[in-house]
């Protein structure tokens, strides 16, 4: 059941906000302690179910998602509620005087917030967890993670708590989690939607949707999109959603040369690749990992980058002040930040142009470049790798090169590993042709539909 048919039934009366608004907080408190995806939950939600249905009864105008449970990650505002970003050190903040952005027009459009979900610390790694809230678990498998940043909201999605969760992307943080979790995630071109407040890594975070289906995340996708007073990177209006697919489609296992894919991964990557190249048409043309990029070190430009501007963002003798109550992922960041010189950053900054012009090069209008989401099966819970290891991040990470570029990136369903953790897909487009990673996503799902929940799970519907 789509989102749209979900809120259909709600304005013609075959069910009613508070209906599901009951079911979220009730699947919440019932699901949620084994796998702890969100953190609190919110009082008024009820109300605002109450008050929907009300405005149904009297004929009113209620919006495309009419009373639909949303949860929200907790890095982005919700009016009366704090955000703490996962940290200790901001455990005892006020609540939020008003909805961020992305709550903000999802409200608009008739969701009810139900409660907040879990993150790591100021969302700087790729699962999820923190000294504030503990470990959030994947209902896939419970001895894994779900995949950060956004692991919370992905978590709950896959458990059917809710019928949407919000997520932010600065370096993978929706499609890692939508890998790992049986969703399709969008990290949107740079500017489709806008950012507010100004994002710690300025340049490279965007907000986007993940969902158990490509109706849907067109559907938020829509709804989120659009430009903010103040941000300088917003498009006026959104790309066309034109419904043509790429004329090329090219392959690669990685963007840096790391050796081999696990053999596992090379498994589900060669069949989805197979499975790619018959539903689309397209002799698919591999390239070698080390050949996208014209300079090295794309992986450690991003962490300089982000580094750097979180530790500007926090300010320095914050963070100094502070650095004993992080969580032990983001004090070695931040340790790190601490001695970066500013040259390094600027040379950072400056070399993301080589890497934007080599990407839009490589893709053209009409090319995608189709790789694993993750070149690993599956995180634990501590973020160490199937065996216990911890490689290097460019060999387990294919989504930062997508958030320093701007290009649109999409991670589809695509089969299931041995440890029963799914495996993602990752589709990058061209700039500004997120409807070509879209329709590759709706002719993908159409020939490999996947599951709408996790085992022993149902998806949010009625």
């Amino acid at each position: 059941m789509t989102l749209a048919e979900l809120a259909a039934a709600v304005r013609d009366g075959r069910t009613s906000a508070v209906e599901l608004v009951g079911m979220s907080l009730e699947r919440i408190e019932r699901m949620n302690p084994a796998l702890n995806a969100v953190i609190r939950v919110r009082e008024q939600a009820l109300q605002d179910a109450r008050s929907l249905d009300e405005q149904v009864a009297a004929g009113r105008t209620v919006g495309p998602l009419a009373g639909l449970p949303l949860l929200v990650k907790d890095m982005e505002d919700v009016a009366g509620m704090p955000s703490t970003f996962g940290s200790a050190v901001f455990a005892n903040t006020p609540p939020a005087a008003a909805d961020g952005l992305i709550p903000r027009r999802l409200r608009a459009a008739g969701a009810i917030v139900v409660g907040k979900t879990n993150q790591p610390e100021f969302a700087f790694a790729g699962y999820t967890t923190n000294t504030l809230y503990g470990t959030t678990v994947n209902p896939w498998g419970l001895d894994w993670s779900p995949g950060g940043s956004s692991g919370g909201s992905a978590a709950a999605i896959a458990a059917g708590m809710a019928a949407i969760a919000t997520a932010t992307d600065g370096g993978g943080s929706i499609r890692i989690p939508a890998a790992f979790c049986g969703l399709a995630g969008l990290k949107p071109t740079n500017g489709v939607i806008a950012r507010e407040p100004v994002p710690d890594w300025i340049d490279l975070s965007t907000f986007g949707p993940f969902a158990t289906s490509i109706a849907d995340l067109r559907l938020l996708l829509s709804l989120e999109a659009g430009p903010v007073p103040g941000d300088p990177s917003a498009l006026p209006y959104p790309p066309p959603m034109r419904g043509e697919l790429p004329t090329r489609v090219l392959s690669a296992t990685r963007f840096e040369d790391f050796g081999p894919l696990p053999p596992v991964v090379t498994r589900m990557f060669d069949a989805a690749l197979a499975d790619l190249e018959r539903v689309l048409g397209v002799a698919i043309e591999p390239v070698e990992p080390g050949s996208i990029f014209s300079s090295d070190g794309v992986g450690d430009d991003w962490f300089t980058t982000c580094a750097f501007e979180h530790l500007h963002a926090l300010g320095r003798s914050f963070v100094e002040e502070h650095l004993d109550r992080f969580s032990p992922n983001f004090r070695d960041v931040m340790t790190t930040a601490l001695v970066i010189p500013a040259d390094s950053y600027m040379t950072a900054r400056r070399r993301r142009f080589a890497l934007v012009r080599d990407l839009d090069l490589l893709l053209g209008d009409d090319a995608v470049l189709a790789m694993p989401t993750m070149a690993v099966a599956g995180l634990l819970p501590d973020g160490r790798g199937p065996g216990g290891d911890r490689p290097p991040d460019g060999a387990v990470y294919n989504t930062d090169p997508q958030n320093q570029t701007g290009h649109p990136a999409i991670s589809l369903p695509a089969g299931i590993c041995d440890n029963g953790i799914p495996f993602g897909l990752q589709i990058t487009g061209p700039r500004f042709r997120d409807d070509l990673v879209l329709n590759v996503g709706t002719i993908w799902e159409a020939a490999n539909p996947w599951p709408l929940a996790a085992p022993g799970y149902e998806p949010f519907a009625i």
